[in-house]
């Protein structure tokens, strides 16, 4: 695989913050005499994505839409987002649908603009993605880049919509984990693809090796993944490269970790147990004698098996002083297994502060900081990502869940450049802690599948759109390269 430091380096020229892509409304809704057929969009129920609404002609913002399901805490989270603007003209229904009375339903949504001006819109629910439709689930790390993608391709495309399921339920989040997903659903209906949700990026691609199918359509087309193959893994699923990202640790305010000492090394003590005091890094002395609290994202996360795998050469598994949970520290927490990556929110993160230390996402850390909205209360964006509303100005997927955790430098080189919006990954991060990310397919390994090569190929849109490149961007990752060498969007392995 080409050396990702190399790519980050070429790629670093092209990370400009971007603003938020709108999505294009369909064609401009008149009212009177002269109106046109009322504009339809079709989404599918139980998956993330935003519709761009037709707006009346001259509208001016603030925009009011009613007619669409109300968010009610149990199956559905939709809010009117990115409201429409002189400068922005589209209006937006973001966040999950629900299942519909009856297969398909559609709600006819009536759209109202402070100057009098109104218009109307259809939308059809689904009952799920249909046969046609290409459906995923995975990793946390890459899920609110591909709600986004979703949302842009699928304002492009009536047929082979994409639809990308989170890794927790975005209404009750960790509450229900591993509830109930339908994948995909026939004309009449089948549940068929009704499964667990998978939780990150082993247990998704777990999923697509053993997907179901509907006839010859398999329930599931593709994996997130935030971690690399494994040479466990078979010869029959292909990791196609989407973009780069790095990993390191996180820390609260007023951190007893000496950053400055922080080196693969001395991560590694932590995280085997061989280093359990701050006291015991060579030139600390920060902290006297107080027990390092170590902590990991739970067992299926893929950012967690390339920190401790790919980056510091251990096993898969947390050693006797590391916890998992996302309520408790310590050893006890173990067994909990609830820890979702790159959650800065999570009780057991802001619990001694001064001693707890965590992998995280470089590119999610600034997607979050910067380009995130803001939760209600730590709590709601703890429970659901159902605790904040998108604006014009910040991305329509994710909140910010980094809370006050900041990162930390490794070997001393900074894990990002530049500042507020114009943070980017560091093209010069330590090498062993840079990563592609993936989305993994069931073929062959080292091709792209014909019909998921529109998509994720290297002249597909996740590598060529310049909307994709955007979203890529907005979300804190870096674009890298499109092509067939080893570590090129598209590239396959």
């Amino acid at each position: 695989m080409r050396n990702l430091s190399k790519m980050l380096a070429g790629a670093s020229a092209a990370i400009a913050a971007a603003s938020v892509l709108g999505l294009a409304g369909t064609a401009q809704a008149q009212t009177g005499a002269a109106a046109l057929a009322t504009p339809k969009a079709t989404v599918a129920a139980g998956v993330e994505t935003a519709v761009g609404l037709t707006l009346p002609l001259s509208c001016t913002g603030p925009v009011g839409v009613t007619g669409f399901p109300a968010p009610n805490g149990t199956n559905t989270n939709l809010k009117v987002a990115q409201r429409a603007t002189a400068s922005h003209p589209v209006v937006k229904l973001v966040g999950m649908w629900p299942p519909p009375s009856s297969d398909p339903q559609t709600f006819a949504l009536s759209i109202t603009c402070n100057n009098g001006k109104t218009g109307s819109e259809n939308v059809v629910d689904e009952s799920s993605p249909v046969v046609a439709d290409f459906s995923g689930t995975g990793s946390d790390t890459i899920e609110s880049v591909m709600d986004q993608f979703s949302a842009d391709w699928n304002a492009k495309h009536s047929t082979g919509k994409l639809w990308s399921f989170d890794a927790l339920n975005p209404i009750c989040g960790s509450a229900c984990q591993g509830d109930t997903i339908v994948t995909k659903h026939t004309s009449t209906d089948s549940t068929t693809c009704s499964q667990p949700r998978p939780f990150g990026s082993g247990a998704g691609i777990f999923a697509l090796e053993n997907t179901k199918s509907l006839g010859t359509t398999p329930c599931l087309d593709f994996a997130r993944s935030s971690s690399g193959r494994a040479t466990t893994d078979p010869t029959t699923i292909s990791y196609i490269t989407l973009a780069g990202d790095a990993v390191t640790v996180a820390t609260q305010p007023g951190t007893h970790a000496p950053l400055n000492l922080l080196t693969t090394s001395v991560l590694q003590g932590i995280y085997n147990c061989t280093i359990t005091k701050w006291n015991q890094i060579p030139g600390n002395s920060a902290g006297s004698g107080n027990t390092i609290i170590p902590m990991l994202p739970q067992s299926a996360s893929g950012t967690r098996k390339f920190f401790l795998v790919t980056a510091l050469g251990l096993p898969n598994t947390a050693s006797s002083c590391v916890s998992t949970s996302a309520t408790r520290q310590g050893a006890a927490g173990n067994a909990d297994n609830t820890l979702e990556e790159n959650e800065g929110v999570d009780p057991s993160l802001n619990m001694n502060t001064a001693d707890v230390i965590f992998p995280f996402s470089v590119g999610k850390w600034i997607a979050q900081t910067f380009h995130s909205a803001s939760c209600g209360t730590t709590t709601q964006c703890f429970a659901n990502e159902s605790g904040c509303t998108p604006t014009a100005t910040t991305n329509l997927f994710g909140c910010n869940l980094h809370g006050t955790m900041a990162l930390d430098s490794i070997n001393g080189t900074a894990p990002t450049v530049g500042t507020g919006k114009s943070t980017t990954i560091n093209p010069g991060f330590t090498a062993g802690f840079t990563r592609p990310l993936f989305e993994v397919v069931n073929a062959p390994q080292g091709t792209v599948p014909s019909n998921l090569a529109p998509l994720f190929g290297p002249t597909g849109f996740t590598c060529t759109s310049s909307t994709a490149k955007t979203d890529l961007k907005n979300y804190g990752f870096l674009v890298l390269p499109a092509g067939t060498a080893p570590g090129d969007c598209g590239s396959a392995g």
